[in-house]
Order: structure tokens, then sequence, then C-alpha cells
């Protein structure tokens, strides 16, 4: 029972093995033409290592290499760098973080990913500077004239002034960022927008952690910074005495006037309940930070990575509600085709219940997948006739022998035909075929012995047996 299926499913073997090695033959050409699999490595550029972007970068690293992805990731001055590198066909980055209105990140091979977090302008100045640039606090309208009953009050020490406008940084020292960051452009296009001329403002263009060294020694009086709050200097100088926050209070204006700026609000207390940092809701401009990356990306690389910002950036925040990034709108680019699908329907159905690589074979392949099933399923209705015919075959091809055993009965001696006849014989009982076509080789067999039988009773007629027909049987 074991030799005969095992002998059935060679012989199906061998007769489908053509349409198994086409199929294989054409789903290895749409492999190659799809490329499903994605690179095991790919580059990020980032910013500097203080920063937010640097952060966001190595946990962006954690999540992609639990599916066996390494990220590299490019320290670089900021957006504006990032957006020179992507352009750069030879810079080896493949993705980057880029800033709303900083950067100019032109090119068709460029597409967005989605907005990720609010980049918001953190402003920070010297309170010595703002009382030696500023002045004292300017009575408020209706006061003056006006008797202050309370003796104690108007002994009182006049409340530092505050940062409130950028158009009150004339005469300032003030640092914009380094050469590749995207803040200098940014602080370009806002202190042209306040009318302040570019010689009112000494402006300097030092990285991030000379900067706040300056700062702090007093060689500088202000400094700005666009960075998400996960930055490390940004928590620092929350908490250093001495420095505060600058309050826009016309942040509203610039969210109407710039559409890639949004107002937000750091609520009182957020840095630090115990400590009341900061000491008042201050209201602040915050372009959005998007991904950007080759429209060369494999899209299975940029749904992963759509996915980790969910990850990353999709808790509630100091400035965002939960769910809120990413997000499709603010990108300033077009957004990939994969991100929109990610914006529409959210993981690939098969990564909810199958390992990465796995669903992502199934979901790039399917429709090269129904394409060979369509091409192969009506060849595939002449495998069983062929399979039939193989069968059959190694049974009918006797036949011809026999016939010409019966054909030579008048020519040669009937004992010869019979050692012949033997000869076929015991070749036939060699012969295995399924059990389902045994009836075709019990059928062979008789007619090997209804041949010896004539030809015995022609050697029985003609003793000599050396010549004369076979007898014809009866009937018509």
């Amino acid at each position: 029972m074991l030799r005969n299926t095992l002998l059935s499913l060679r012989d199906l073997a061998v007769t489908a093995g053509p349409f198994l090695l086409l199929g294989l033959l054409l789903l290895a050409l749409a492999y190659w033409i799809l490329q499903p699999t994605p690179p095991r490595r790919v580059t990020l550029a980032t910013g500097v290592e203080q920063g937010a972007y640097a952060e966001f970068g190595r946990r962006y690293a954690a999540l992609l290499k639990q599916h066996g992805i390494t990220v590299e990731l490019r320290a670089t001055q900021g957006a504006a760098e990032n957006a020179a590198l992507l352009q750069d066909a030879d810079s080896g980055v493949d993705i980057g973080f880029a800033q709303g209105g900083g950067t100019a990140t032109t090119g068709d091979d460029l597409v967005s990913l989605g907005s990720v977090f609010y980049e918001p302008v953190w402003l920070f100045y010297r309170q010595d500077s703002a009382r030696r640039l500023l002045g004292q606090r300017t009575p408020s309208p209706g006061s003056a004239g006006r008797i202050n009953p309370d003796p104690a009050v108007a002994r009182a020490p006049a409340a530092t002034p505050g940062l409130t406008s950028l158009a009150q940084l004339a005469g300032w020292r003030l640092n914009v960022g380094a050469p590749g960051s995207g803040v200098p452009p940014l602080m370009e296009r806002l202190l042209e927008a306040n009318r302040v001329e570019p010689g009112s403002v000494t402006l300097s263009r030092q990285p991030l952690t000379p900067a706040v060294v300056d700062l702090l020694d007093g060689r500088l009086d202000a400094i700005v910074i666009a960075s998400a709050p996960e930055s490390q200097m940004v928590q620092m100088l929350l908490r250093t005495p001495g420095i505060a926050l600058a309050n826009l209070v016309q942040s509203e204006a610039y969210a109407r006037r710039f559409p890639f700026m949004s107002h937000v609000v750091l609520p009182r207390g957020v840095a630090d309940l115990a400590a009341d940092v900061p000491p008042q809701d201050i209201h602040l401009i915050a372009p959005t930070a998007t991904l950007v990356a080759r429209s060369s990306l494999h899209p299975a690389l940029m749904q992963l990575f759509v996915q980790a910002a969910q990850q990353v950036h999709g808790q509630a925040g100091w400035f965002q509600r939960k769910g809120e990034f990413p997000n499709p709108v603010n990108t300033e680019r077009p957004i990939a085709p994969e991100a929109q699908r990610f914006y529409k329907d959210g993981p690939p159905w098969l990564q909810r219940y199958l390992p990465f690589w796995l669903a992502n074979l199934f979901d790039r392949m399917w429709i090269a997948l129904v394409a060979i099933i369509a091409v192969l399923l009506p060849l595939s209705r002449i495998v069983p006739p062929l399979y039939e015919f193989r069968i059959r075959s190694r049974v009918f091809r006797w036949y011809a022998q026999l016939r010409a055993v019966e054909d030579a009965s008048s020519d040669r001696p009937v004992d010869e035909l019979l050692r012949d006849l033997e000869d076929i014989e015991a070749r036939v009982g060699r012969v295995h075929i399924p059990l389902a076509y045994a009836d075709e080789l019990y059928a062979l067999r008789s007619h090997i012995q209804l041949v010896r039988r004539r030809l015995q009773e022609r050697r029985q007629a003609t003793p000599a047996g050396t010549g004369g027909p076979l007898p014809q049987p009866a009937g018509p």
C-alpha cells in the first residue's frame, strides 16, 4: 500500500512538476520586480546630540531594531542640513526630520511621512539683560497720576520686565543656531515680519552647547532653540535661575499669518509642579516637525517609520493631546502613499497577527500571487489528463509488442514467439501503477494469456510449429 501511494505521488509530482516550476519562475520574477523584502539598514538624519531630534532618533532605532532593521543615526546641525542631505543623492541619508517653514525641502524625489510633533520656538533670555535693555515695566493704562494708598506697595521694587515680542529684540545679542539648523532661516522670516532691521540685532550662529554656555556667562542676552520639550537643553534652561522664557503674546497672530506655524501654550507648572515651573502659562509659536523621506525608500520601511512615529509621538505631551500625532496635515510635502494608507486604515491587517517579515511578504506579493494563480489555473486543467496518460502509457506501450508477436505468427516459429511472449509477460510483471489503474494492467495480462493460448492452439494444429496462421476466434 505504501509503495503504491509513493508511486502515485511520484507520478503526480513528475506530471505537475513543469507547472510548479513555471509557477516558481513567475513567483521569482514577481519577487525580483516588486522587491517585497526591505533592506535591513536605513540612515536617519537627526540633529545635535542634546536636541530632541537625536532623542527621537534613538527611540526610532530601538523600535525598528525589534523588526531586524538597523537605523543608522546621522548627527547633523538640524533641519536645514537634513534637507540638504536628503536632496543629495550621494549622501546616503534615506530619511530625516524637517522643520516646517525653516527649510526648503524641494525636489520631486522627497515625500512626507506626516507631521510628528510640535517644535516650539523657545526664546530664552537673561533676566538681567531684560532689565538693562527693556527698562522698567511701563504703568498700565489709566494708572498714571493715581496715588497708591498702600505705602508698602509704593516701596515695592518694580517688577522685572519680560520679553513678550520679537520686535523688542533690537539691541540684543542673540544666538539663532549654527548653520545647518532650521532656526536661522526661520528667525530671519520672523524678524522681517516684525520689521526688525538686520543690523539692529547682534546675531551669532553658534552650536547649541557653546551658545548655552555663553548665555549663562552673560556673553549672550538670548538664544533661540526650535525643539520639542524632550530636548535636554530646554529642560535644563527652564529650571535655570536668572533665565526666563519669552511669552510671545502675539502667538495667535503668527499662526494666522504663517500656515506652517501653530499657537501653543506651555501650561503653568508643567515642567516642575513642585517648583511651579513655569510660574504662568506661556504662549509660544511652534512649527510642526515632519518626517521627510526619499520616494525611493522601501514602502515597508515607510510603514515601519510611521508605526514607530505613532508609538513615539502618539501619547499626550506638553503641547499635544493623545493621538494628535502623527498626522498628514501641515507637511509642506506630498504624503507618501504608504503613509496615507496608514492614516486611513492603520497598520496592515496581517501585521496584527503575523511577524513583520512574513506579513510584509504577503502584503507586497498578494497581487502577484493572484495573477500567477489566474495564469496557472487554466493550465492546471491539463494536469489530470497528462497524469492519466502517463500512467496508462506504461500499460498501452506493451500492446504494440503484443501486436507485433501476433502479427508475426505466420512468419516465425511458434516456440520463438512464445519465448518473446514470456519475455513480455516477465517485463509487464515489473510494471507498477497506482491501484486506481490496476484494471488496465490486469487487462494487459489477460490479453497476453489470450495470445499465448492462440499460439499454443496453432502449435497443436501444426506439430512442426513452422507455419500456418493463428486460428481466428469464432463469432462475427
